[in-house]
């Protein structure tokens, strides 16, 4: 089916449209209580022409912070030959994104990810549709000719491939460290980030993968001209950058350069004319965020716990366990939070979890737990659905054809992450996420990123490949069913 590609961040092209969504989230007992957080929220509507800003803004009222703008944009990557039905909203392809970012770049280039794999050669395939990650590979080698700096880290341990693209980028002069997050935390550098000229940003699910950009659903945001979350997050990439020294160890007590004056308590106030969002970074592990970083599970218990109608989740692995450890724990904060504000305060809840060749079927009976709460007829309303991208004649690709998504949007705020949901994540493996709150009034609400990212989960959540967790039969593209 053909449908037409709308852009979200300043207007609308036409093209053929593909996409896909999944979410994971499951089950358990108990409470919790939960930490609150509250978002001043100003009128926004969409930015002008972005000014620069270089240095850090000072404070104002409320221990908040103001910069001067922000200009925020959607990015997407819809797998190949996945085609909605319909007229159907998309964001900015993701390597039009990032080829974006290459081509802004002036003196530095910082990006994390979890595996470089840019090429088919890197995983032994042989297909056409790699050309996207071997154009992102060229342009990053070409970058040292340009008098930038390129500094690039993975994880140890990391997916095991042929891949020879770090080996290849430090001949052309690039900087390359991997981090052993296996010895220092038992966990894995799971962050997906770029950070170009310290003002513009990517964050977001992908990893460096060729496959990321035409073979997997993956969502991101990039800020462009945002020097004040550009530098904060310098800060999270030099702690990464120093541990992947050899010898090194997690301090007890990060150093003060370290520290954060962004935070859910001081977020970051982005004006323009009469628009104005609330921004801040979060991070994981504990281990490696001073006490003035907001952590990634804090924000995430906060944002269920404040939000007042929805919240909306997508989320490739729900699991309200640990998933590396050995043995496995329960671990059901999450869930305990999602059960409590379905339970307590009513909130609407819809999640999609993603399911693909490769899930874990275990991940099902948390799922149909959660989803057994649901009673519309006592106003307790848990809807799951499964995603399901279509394989068809990309069988041959591994590790494909799969939502790779991690966010959250609610009535209140948009949060874009780089985790899965279940324990390890948020307790020794390393990843980041961004809560955006805006308000504007309701001519220009269709412009902000919060309700841009709204009408993305609702066009998965009504497409033809979210299925109803009642209703997952036997489906060869999801293991879960089988």
């Amino acid at each position: 089916m053909n449908s037409s590609y709308t852009r979200l961040d300043d207007g609308s092209d036409s093209n053929k449209g593909r996409s896909t969504s999944c979410v994971t989230l499951a089950v358990v007992l108990g409470c919790l209580t939960v930490l609150g957080i509250i978002l001043a929220i100003a009128v926004l509507e969409r930015p002008s022409a972005p000014k620069d800003h270089e240095t850090l803004p000072g404070e104002a009222v409320g221990s908040e912070f103001f910069s001067d703008q922000c200009r925020m944009t959607l990015v997407e990557s819809i797998p190949q030959d996945m085609k909605y039905k319909g007229n159907v909203t998309f964001g900015i392809p993701l390597v039009k994104a990032w080829k974006n970012l290459i081509s802004l770049a002036t003196h530095q280039v910082d990006v994390v990810s979890f595996y470089w794999t840019l090429t088919g050669d890197d995983i032994s395939v042989n297909s056409s549709s790699d050309m996207f990650g071997r154009q992102i590979l060229k342009d990053l080698e070409e970058l040292p000719s340009r008098n930038v700096s390129v500094r690039l880290l993975s994880s140890v341990p990391s997916v095991r491939t042929n891949s020879t693209d770090l080996k290849t980028l430090k001949e052309k002069g690039v900087q390359v460290r991997r981090v052993n997050f296996g010895r220092l935390t038992k966990g894995v550098l799971h962050s997906k980030f770029w950070i170009v000229d310290r003002k513009h940003v990517f964050i977001g699910s992908a990893n460096m993968d060729w496959r990321a950009l035409t073979q997997v659903k993956e969502l991101g945001v990039v800020l462009y001209n945002c020097s004040s979350l550009g530098k904060d997050l310098h800060k999270i990439f030099q702690s990464y950058w120093v541990m992947g020294q050899s010898n090194s160890s997690v301090p007890q007590h990060w150093p003060a350069l370290y520290d954060t004056v962004i935070n859910k308590e001081h977020p970051l106030m982005v004006k323009s004319d009469n628009v104005s969002s609330l921004l801040y970074i979060t991070g994981s592990p504990p281990s490696f965020c001073p006490p003035s970083r907001t952590q990634d599970l804090e924000a995430i218990l906060s944002i269920i716990s404040e939000a007042e109608r929805y919240v909306d989740v997508a989320v490739m692995e729900y699991f309200p366990t640990t998933r590396f450890e050995k043995p496995q724990r329960y671990w059901p904060l999450i869930d305990d939070a999602i059960r409590r504000a379905a339970f307590e305060k009513r909130i609407k809840i819809r999640m999609l979890v993603s399911c693909g060749r490769d899930s874990d079927p275990a991940m099902l009976p948390f799922l149909q737990s959660l989803a057994s709460m649901d009673s519309p007829h006592h106003d307790i309303n848990i809807q799951i659905k499964v995603f399901i991208v279509p394989v068809g004649n990309q069988s041959d690709i591994p590790f494909s054809r799969v939502n790779h998504n991690k966010y959250m949007v609610t009535d209140k705020v948009a949060y874009i992450g780089t985790s899965n949901w279940s324990g390890d994540y948020f307790m020794t493996t390393a990843g980041v996420g961004l809560v955006i709150s805006q308000h504007a009034p309701h001519p220009v609400w269709k412009t902000v990123l919060q309700s841009q990212l709204r009408v993305i989960f609702d066009r998965d959540w009504h497409s033809e490949f979210a299925v109803p967790l009642a209703d997952l039969k036997h489906h060869p593209d999801c293991k879960l069913s089988t």
